[in-house]
């Protein structure tokens, strides 16, 4: 069986830095895409690695991570990154992704 996009970052990650919570949703079906597509990605990622790290070094810590994915079919990746005490005061949630406003879904 392939591995899924989906698949391949949520074991890159897990397999780069230790993990408190990770959660990977394909948000491709919002999008303008064909079906069955990975596309549109969406991470929660928890770790202790982001202690003292701003919001642009923990992106790149994770871009760097999928660069194979973001230099092939990834066109969107929505990162919320925590350290354990910030998931805390978040309340153990991300915000909700918007409603896609581009290409045919745009009313």
């Amino acid at each position: 069986m392939a591995t899924t996009i989906q698949d391949s970052i949520t074991q890159k990650l897990e397999a780069q830095m230790p993990v408190q919570v990770l959660e990977v949703v394909n948000e491709s079906h919002m999008h303008s895409v064909p079906p069955n597509s990975e596309t549109h990605f969406k991470v929660t990622l928890v770790s202790e690695t982001f202690s003292g790290m701003g919001k642009v070094k923990r992106h790149q810590h994770i871009y760097q991570i999928l660069s194979d994915e973001l230099a092939g079919g990834v066109h969107a990746l929505a990162l919320h990154t925590y350290t354990p005490e910030e998931w805390l005061q978040a309340g153990h949630a991300a915000p909700d992704s918007p409603n896609c406003m581009g290409g045919s879904k745009q009313s």
